[in-house]
């Protein structure tokens, strides 16, 4: 017999232990029905206490896509097909492939999953989403796809996450020293694509970043969004060099000419150019003043872009007196630029740089730099809008599902016709993985707190902001990308 490996391939993205898990719950009885949710536990960084729910949307697009070719092949070829992998994973089983034959025959995922609106910044310990099996033969299903869900979500969450605080952190700086709010807008840029564990990692990372921010290069995002999202979004970036680019022109025609040229390349609009390939202070100190008036005649801004050594210092200068270092390296970029094109003082007393002149670095930006930048900035008397952080893979890649604590758990069973409460509490814990119980509810209390609530009746979980959005196959709601963006600016996720 034909055996169709392609068709299967969904029902192994989980883990192998999960494979026998259909005969384990019968050691508890006639299991019915397995409800479980997904909730960020914790925080690894000390003054997020929120996470944005975000992703949850394309996954269940994309999961009910990859069991298409399954229910469209041949019955008997899948199970076939199944029974062979499973003996080649773990020999001589018990296993079977009944369930697999019925729920081919069913021809849908008979799953239900409630969840906040997107977008929604969700306290810790309060969950974002549930999931449950509509149909009792298929109670095995509802934690069998718990592997997969928690690898699709957390990154999008942990991402958009990240991306509102560092959003956060940029109004305070923009409200304290007079730059527009509409600025903040652009002021965080995703570089990060490269720096990604896969296309789509960096698709849906890229994605969750634009929930915050306008500025990106990660492409590949803006097809994942219209995909499984759709509706209007902003989205922007602007013609940039490299070092590829610099090294050839810098070989060939030199420096200075190479910069000239480029601002004859683009006469109006944003023109991004590294500067740092060889020496960045003579770039701020030689070439650029000697085109200061090229720059000023062009109908647009000319971005320095250094991206080599410590931010805050080659921005803000060197403060350290006992460092034997140049001039330029003691004023840094910021001062340098103001001091070649100058500017003006905006209304709560900062320097702007000329709009035809700024800077953006884009390595190794946290945010803990970013505030490290501004502070020392408005230490100096500028504006924390005379600079764009160019945001990458450091920030964004450099978590874990552990980074908010992320879990699925089962908190309640239907077993021999009765619901069931169930919770997880291991003693040797800390606290961090004791699970909710019960059905659950979350609501909103007087002064617009989420609140859970365990061992929820009916009517709390009806009048939940847990309501559905998929079931058996299908949406019940959607959300285009700009209503996520708007539940989002609504939001906070620091404390």
């Amino acid at each position: 017999m034909t055996m169709n490996f392609t068709a299967i391939a969904p029902l192994f993205q989980t883990d192998a232990y999960k494979l026998g898990h259909l005969q384990q719950y019968g050691l508890a009885g006639n299991v019915m029905g397995v409800y479980s949710n997904y909730t960020n536990r914790g925080s690894r960084i000390a003054d997020i206490g929120a996470v944005v729910h975000f992703g949850l949307q394309a996954f269940l697009e994309r999961y009910t896509e990859s069991f298409r070719v399954f229910f469209d092949a041949d019955e008997d070829e899948v199970c076939a097909a199944y029974e062979t992998r499973l003996a080649r994973i773990l020999g001589p089983n018990t296993i079977g492939s009944a369930h697999i034959r019925a729920l081919h025959r069913l021809g849908f995922l008979p799953l239900r999953f409630c969840a906040v609106p997107e977008g929604t910044a969700v306290p810790l310990r309060i969950p974002s989403f549930t999931i449950e099996n509509t149909h009792p033969d298929f109670f095995w299903l509802t934690n069998y796809v718990e592997t997969v869900l928690s690898a699709e979500i957390w990154q999008a969450s942990t991402t958009a996450t990240l991306a509102r605080a560092m959003r956060e952190t940029l109004e305070v700086a923009a409200t304290r020293t007079g730059t527009p709010a509409a600025a903040v807008d652009w002021q965080g840029h995703d570089f990060s694509y490269r720096g990604m564990s896969s296309n789509e990692t960096a698709a849906m990372s890229g994605a969750a970043h634009l929930l915050s921010f306008t500025g990106t290069d990660s492409l590949v995002s803006i097809d994942w969004i219209e995909r499984h999202y759709g509706g209007e979004f902003v989205a922007g970036s602007v013609p940039a060099t490299e070092h590829s680019v610099m090294c050839a022109g810098i070989a060939t025609v030199g420096e200075r000419e190479l910069f000239e040229r480029l601002l004859h390349l683009y006469p109006s609009g944003i023109v991004s150019v590294v500067s740092d390939t060889f020496d960045l202070w003579r770039v701020l100190t030689e070439y650029l003043p000697a085109l200061k008036q090229e720059v000023l005649a062009r109908d647009g801004k000319l971005v320095v872009r250094p991206d080599s050594g410590d931010p805050v210092d080659i921005l803000c200068g060197i403060e350290d007196e006992g460092r034997d270092v140049s001039t330029a390296e003691r004023k840094g970029v910021i001062e340098l630029l103001w001091d070649t094109f100058g500017g003006t003082v905006n209304a709560a007393g900062f320097r702007e740089l000329d709009p035809h002149i700024g800077a953006i670095y884009g390595d190794s930006i946290t945010r803990e730099r970013a505030v490290r930048i501004t502070e020392r900035l408005a230490a100096k008397g500028f504006a924390s809008g005379n600079v764009v952080f160019g945001m990458g893979s450091f920030g964004y890649q450099y978590q874990t599902r552990d980074t908010f604590m992320s879990a699925i758990k089962a908190t309640w069973i239907r077993v021999d016709g009765r619901g069931v409460d169930i919770r997880k509490d291991p003693v040797t814990d800390s606290g961090t993985k004791k699970s909710a119980t019960g059905r659950l509810a979350v609501v909103r209390d007087a002064e617009a707190r989420m609140r859970l609530i365990e061992r929820a009746t009916p009517v709390e979980e009806a009048e939940s902001l847990l309501q559905t959005v998929w079931e058996d196959g299908a949406f019940v709601r959607r959300q285009t990308f700009s209503e996520v963006r708007a539940v989002l600016a609504q939001q906070t996720v620091l404390r």
